[in-house]
């Protein structure tokens, strides 16, 4: 690969390698473009040659289910919708760690109906940590750019002190680990992204970035913290293969500025698998069958890939370099 690519990888294989990949996937709200997406990104040949699929919702939303977890009725509540998606989310899980499926791809969740339903969890990422004591990172990735997030749903006014050294330092790790094993990155670039302005300017922007995150990076054997306005454009010009983002939303706007409707989230350190589309519900635009699935075909073709480099690993035989 040349320098201004955006990982050295060894391959993945290819979709269609080492059979087809047994992967849940869940329709996610029912209210909206959820299972418009996963019709049709099941509908793509990519996905047909790369998948055995098993979908997880309820029935009534426009597609066969084959776990079928409730009824969704049009005009049903928000609470309903959240219980539906809750519920499918369990059974995804239930089904992965028993070994069912390979992996899990999710649609999108209303977190306002998920939260009428009963559940507390800021999001996906929080839920599968949950009902797997998973200590688990957010990845976003794309051809372009990878993000991680070192914490994820939080007002802003915490995160300066949940961006800790000792959080840092567990996304370097599950960085680290998971770019070796499930890109192929034999030995990853990481950056770190300040926190304040200008990496703080010497401490005239806050003292965070010299006092936790450069000591903090310096330990976990990553580079930076680099200004954010800098540190993405540097990682899509191939000078990083991952970026540890500090909080929520600047690792979010990067990735979705860089490649929206193509990168994929993707939960670091669950036992499995999990990927899912880069948006959310789009209920403004739900039932009028104009939802670009091509984030979710690329969550489902990727979460396929994984789930071969894992089944590799297991039976002991890395993925051939390329």
């Amino acid at each position: 690969m040349s320098a201004s690519e955006p990982a050295r990888a060894a391959r993945l294989p290819t979709d269609g390698e080492a059979g087809r990949a047994r992967l849940a996937i869940t329709l996610g709200d029912p209210r909206g473009i959820g299972p418009e997406i996963v019709r049709k990104a099941l509908a793509d040949p990519g996905v047909r040659d790369a998948v055995e699929p098993r979908v997880v919702g309820a029935t009534g939303c426009g597609l066969p289910v084959t776990d079928a977890i409730g009824v969704w009725h049009a005009g049903d509540s928000p609470a309903h919708a959240g219980r539906l998606a809750g519920l499918a989310i369990e059974r995804a899980v239930e089904l992965a760690r028993g070994g069912a499926v390979q992996g899990i791809v999710t649609a999108p969740i209303d977190k306002a109906a998920f939260h009428a339903a009963g559940y507390d969890h800021p999001g996906h990422t929080e839920m599968l940590a949950a009902l797997t004591g998973a200590p688990v990172a957010m990845m976003l990735a794309s051809e372009r750019l990878r993000v991680v997030l070192a914490t994820t749903h939080l007002p802003l006014r915490e995160v300066p002190d949940a961006v800790t050294a000792a959080a840092i330092a567990r996304a370097a790790d599950v960085t680290r680990r998971y770019l070796r094993r499930w890109f192929g990155v034999a030995e990853p670039r990481i950056a770190l992204c300040a926190l304040n302005p200008h990496a703080g300017d010497g401490g005239r922007f806050g003292r965070e970035d010299d006092d936790v995150l450069a000591p903090a990076a310096r330990a976990a054997g990553i580079e930076g913290p680099f200004p954010a306005d800098t540190v993405f454009v540097r990682a899509m010009r191939g000078r990083f293969d991952a970026v540890i983002a500090p909080y929520h939303d600047v690792g979010m706007t990067a990735i979705k500025v860089a490649s929206f409707g193509s990168a994929v989230n993707v939960t670091l350190g669950l036992p499995f698998p999990r990927t899912s589309p880069d948006h959310g519900t789009a209920l403004d635009i739900a039932g009028q069958g104009i939802a670009d699935a091509s984030s979710m075909v690329a969550a489902v073709l990727l979460c396929a890939r994984i789930a071969r480099v894992e089944g590799a690993t297991q039976a002991g035989a890395a993925p051939r370099a390329g």
